[in-house]
Formats: C-alpha cells, structure tokens, sequence
C-alpha cells in the first residue's frame, strides 16, 4: 500500500471525528495541491526521501488533527509548512546529517585502491522530480540540486529551517521567527551564520548548470550512455571537465578528474563487456540522471544497479552521484528489463 493511500485512509478514520464534514472536505481538497512542494520542503530538510515521504504524512496527520484549531489568519499553505518545519525538527534532533562521500572530509582517492561501503552511514538520498508537473520541476529545481542539499547537511537543523524559510521560501524574518518559536533578532543571527557556514562548505558546483531537457546536456547524455554500454571507458575522458567529481554512496571514496574517473570504472565497474549495462533517462533533483542496469546472467535479465546524477556545466560533466539502488519504482521505471532479442 503507498504511502498516499496510507495518509488518506487515516484521515478518514480521522473525518468521522469532525463534526464539519464540509469543512473536512475543503481542508482535504486545498491541502492535497501542496503535498508535492512538502515534499521537496522535507527533504531539503533532511536530505532523505524515505524520510521526507514520513514527515509529508505526519505533517498532514498533525494538520488534521488541529485542523478545528486553524482560525485562517494565514494560508493553509504558510499553515502546513509551519507544520512540516517543525515535525521537521523534531525528527532532526535524533537524526545523523546526510553527507556524500566529499562531505566526510578526506582527500579524493586512489581509483585503484580497494572500495569500501559504509552502510552504516546515513547518506545522502536523490530526489525524483515531478513529471506530472513541469512548473513544480522548475520552480524547485535549484533548491533540490544536489549540492545544495548536501551544503545543507553541514548546517543545525534551525539553520536549514530558517535558510530554507527565508531563501528558498522567500519568508519575512518575522514569519520565520513566529513559524518556529523564535526571535527575529535570533532568526538574523541564525540566517547570517548558515551563509557564512556555506561559504566555507565551498562554492557550488551547481553554477551554470545546463537544463536536464536542454540538447546540450541530452547530447552529453547519449555520449555518456554510449561509453558505458559500449563497454568503451576511455571514451568518457572527454566527456568530464579536468577538476570533474565522481562519488557512489554508500562507498566513502570520491574521485577527481577524468583519468581517475576513467581507471576507477575500468578497476571497479561490474560489468564485463559491451551489452552488460542498460540506461534509461530520467531526472533527478532537478539534473539529468541516468537509471543504470546490470546483466543478471543467471536470471538473464538487467537489473537496478544505481542512479547516476549529473551536474552538467557549458564544458562538460563537473560531477556525476551514482547511488546505489535496488528499485526505480519512484521514478516511475521498472524494476527489470529483458534482454534484447
């Protein structure tokens, strides 16, 4: 059952407690609009999109519950990212952030040496964008990319909250300061130290981006895709920029430039030849992604094998996230693919 199904069902265990079912039914119908940019909100939040699907549903289960309490003097929109900001929160206060390999803090690594998992590690997660909305892709877009949220995970919770309050969600320090029980003079002072703990994250490599639909990027794409299940590595040389990042959570090491790119994938890569690994296009945070299968061949069929996110710049790919992935069901692809005949 999905998670959709579950929240919904419980509202209406929930609506048989309220007497103004015609007010139930409004509530339901004006707040289903935003579920989406809830979601997005929530992951900024804590970077995670099993956890942001948790907290989406909680928020509204909160939301429900005092819904007799909302006296209109906001919009239920400003209304439930109150709500979600601080379930939000509440869950940060027992939770690890979520970095990618290059926010643990070591040196790129040798592309020859042994690769280690660390499952342990709460990693950073993709996000999969809204095809059913174009104007929910673009209008977020920046502000799910990953290098924005992967800068978010070196802030406090509070920070997250009030730069993605303030930044993101364009809020006056006063609404910010109301939203979550705090002073404006603190919601400054918490808005001043975040941007200058980002700055010593580092620039982002998000600057200049190409459009995941732009031909530029799509053209990349096809040589990129055409490299891998071609089985012919050296190509991808000339497809990454010289200062280009490559990084695969739940593995700790990164790697920087093309020619430890390309020797890590040809020392560390599991397939064997040309037709071992299938592509399909997607999106993910707001960047071109690529689902990549493996050949089971005992099964004979492909199988997930990672999500590959690409930060594609006017000279080429500046980095490439390949998560580990067991299942594409979010981004609305299968789960096998057959041989070809």
């Amino acid at each position: 059952m999905s998670e959709a199904v579950i929240m919904l069902a419980a509202m209406t265990v929930l609506t048989r407690e309220v007497d103004d079912g015609s007010a139930a039914d409004a509530f339901l119908a004006d707040a289903q609009q935003y579920r989406r940019e809830l979601l997005a909100h929530c992951y900024r939040m804590t970077g995670s999109l099993h956890d942001a699907e948790d907290l989406v549903q909680e928020t509204y289960l909160r939301a429900w519950k005092s819904y007799n309490n909302f006296q209109g003097k906001s919009s239920v929109r400003t209304w439930l990212y109150r709500i979600a900001t601080n379930t939000c929160l509440t869950a940060l206060d027992s939770r690890q952030r979520r970095p990618l390999p290059t926010g643990l803090g070591a040196p790129s690594s040798d592309p020859t040496d042994d690769i280690v998992a660390r499952g342990e590690v709460p990693w950073l997660e993709p996000l999969p964008d809204d095809s059913t909305d174009p104007s929910n892709i673009v209008g977020s877009r920046e502000s799910v990319r990953l290098a924005f949220v992967a800068a978010l995970q070196h802030l406090s919770p509070r920070q997250r909250a009030v730069l993605v309050l303030r930044e993101v969600l364009q809020w006056k320090a006063a609404e910010v300061a109301d939203a979550i029980g705090s002073s404006t003079a603190a919601v400054n002072s918490l808005l001043q130290r975040a941007r200058a703990q980002l700055d010593e994250v580092g620039p982002s490599q998000d600057d200049g981006l190409q459009l995941p639909d732009s031909a530029e990027a799509q053209d990349l794409l096809t040589r990129y895709i055409d490299a891998f299940e071609s089985y012919n590595i050296e190509q991808l040389v000339e497809l990454f920029t010289a200062d280009a990042v490559w990084e695969m959570p739940p593995f700790d090491g990164w790697y920087q430039g093309p020619q430890d790119i390309v020797l890590l994938s040809k020392t560390h890569c599991p397939a064997q030849g040309p037709g071992d690994m299938r592509f399909l296009r997607t999106t993910a945070n707001g960047q071109t992604a690529a689902a990549v299968y493996l050949l089971n061949r005992e099964t004979g069929v492909f199988e997930p094998l990672q999500l590959h996110v690409l930060a594609i710049g006017s000279d080429g790919i500046n980095h490439v996230v390949a998560f580990h992935m067991t299942s594409f069901e979010k981004w609305g692809l299968p789960d096998t693919l057959p041989v070809a005949t």
